[in-house]
């Protein structure tokens, strides 16, 4: 099935012009909870309209084995903007919530620092989920001063942010450091699709309203820096279709499949405003875009035809197979060290240096992007920053490629695998997340799978292959033990 989805897509085989003198501005989209399966390019079968998505395929790269780096949103956010994986940090499984300290240590290097030395104006617009340093008066939170940490004090010259996900309080926007109202008002807790915890939030803060109020930013942010030749990178990650699930009135009803699938034809929509305005502003062809997302789809799967679903009843949270695979052929979901918790879309738009609508089957991930944009840059990369991130620029470029090191999986328990060319090793006894058996870390029997011919991770060859077991997880240890994978 997924090879037959892939013969979609042209081979990779192109020669490219040289980079252009002029620093491409950089926009990276990141979707929260978004499955490979979510994306029509990707899934054939899929009957939730993406055309948006669909044309930044067409008109730039398709990676179809990029990886996240963590199964889950806070740890894959810190490895993407640091270029190193969130498990060498405190961090060693789970996620931050909205009042969590900073998990970004003072010193540490992101990918806005670095081109914020490269000349580059920096913003980040929408989830943070690093932590933030609120201040406080005793027990209390005082939202009225400035917090200490966050996208300002890591090397972004504009910030307007929430806290966590859409899901924790407090439900405030936050403005170069500043809470933009105080949260008045407390936010009572729902139940799925519409789950929420209970908490402050600002009056002004309506959840159905918060990705429209997050593209309004984003698309002021890149209007502002249209009148300047400085080159920008906008982060801008967005909030959806993590939970709530909530799309906004005028999408409602868009699909068949319910809250869900609405959300996602939002979400398409939301990255068409941002394509949009950046050809009406005669930007696009010295813009590189990337959209992915921060893990997998967090429906489940329901094999039963009989079954009921997100279709027939909105508040369950899974789907059956015949109406939508939001994590395609992959096993699991979000939080699982299967494919299905982080295997993710992956697209790459630069018109002029990456050919349209080609694709790539080389595995990559998300730790890559701070090495890229180095080498777009042409600067070098500190030797204590983006340890375990690689340069994906000659991939880009059609050119001979391999990744410096094995690509590292983990899961929201602290589940490690690893994945070497066709082989993935799981060093553990079960998901490590949410599909039973969960198992535990380091725990035999471990599984080997051989990706080439088994995506779906049904085989377990183990026991056939012990010395290739062996090697990995030999690999594995080391690459855990070094503190870092790049040399």
């Amino acid at each position: 099935m997924l090879k037959r989805a892939l013969s979609l897509l042209p081979a990779l085989s192109f020669i490219v012009p040289a980079l252009a003198a002029e620093r491409p501005n950089i926009v990276f989209i990141l979707a929260d909870d978004m499955g490979y399966g979510d994306v029509q390019v990707l899934n054939p079968r899929s009957k939730i309209p993406t055309p948006n998505l669909d044309s930044l395929a067409r008109d730039g790269m398709t990676f179809t084995d990029a990886h996240t780096p963590s199964s889950v949103c806070t740890p894959t956010r810190y490895a993407l903007l640091t270029g190193r994986y969130a498990w060498r940090s405190r961090l060693k499984k789970g996620v931050l919530n909205g009042y969590s300290e900073p998990l970004l240590e003072p010193g540490r290097m992101t990918v806005a620092d670095f081109l914020k030395k490269q000349g580059y104006h920096t913003a980040a617009v929408g989830k943070w989920h690093l932590g933030l340093g609120f201040a406080r008066n005793g027990d209390e939170i005082d939202y009225s001063k400035p917090v200490s940490d966050g996208p300002h004090t890591h090397g972004f010259d504009f910030s307007y942010i929430i806290p966590a996900s859409l899901d924790f309080p407090p439900y405030v926007y936050i403005r170069n450091g500043k809470v933009v109202e105080l949260p008045t008002e407390t936010q009572p807790a729902r139940k799925f699709p519409a789950f929420v915890r209970k908490g402050p939030r600002s009056p002004g803060f309506v959840l159905e309203n918060v990705l429209d109020d997050l593209l309004k930013q984003s698309l002021d942010y890149i209007r502002r820096r249209a009148r300047s030749r400085q080159p920008f990178f906008l982060y801008f990650a967005l909030t959806a279709p993590h939970k709530p699930t909530l799309p906004h009135p005028r999408f409602r009803n868009r699909t068949a499949l319910g809250p869900y699938g609405d959300f996602i034809v939002q979400v398409d929509w939301t990255v068409g405003e941002v394509l949009r305005l950046l050809r009406e502003l005669g930007l696009e062809k010295n813009t590189i875009v990337i959209y992915t997302s921060d893990n997998g789809s967090y429906m489940f799967r329901r094999d039963d035809p009989e079954a009921a679903d997100h279709v027939s009843d909105p508040s369950i949270q899974a789907y059956r197979a015949d109406h939508h695979t939001p994590n395609y052929v992959f096993r699991g979901t979000k939080a699982d060290i299967w494919e299905g918790g982080h295997r993710a879309p992956f697209f790459v738009r630069w018109p002029g240096h990456v050919k349209p609508g080609i694709r790539s089957d080389a595995t990559i991930c998300l730790t890559d992007f701070f090495a890229t944009v180095a080498d777009i840059t042409g600067a070098e990369l500190p030797h204590d920053a983006a340890e375990d991130s690689f340069s994906l620029l000659a991939l880009w470029q059609g050119k001979p490629w391999k990744r410096g090191a094995p690509v590292i999986h983990h899961s929201i328990a602290g589940m490690f695998a690893i994945r070497d060319g066709l082989w993935k090793l799981v060093a553990g006894n079960g998901s490590g997340g949410r599909e039973r058996p969960r198992g535990e870390p380091f725990a035999r029997p471990y599984k080997l799978f051989d990706m080439s011919t088994d995506v779906s991770e049904r085989n377990d060859l183990i026991g056939k292959y012990p010395a290739v077991a062996d090697r990995l997880e030999t690999i594995l240890d080391k690459i855990r033990n070094s503190g870092r994978s790049r040399p």
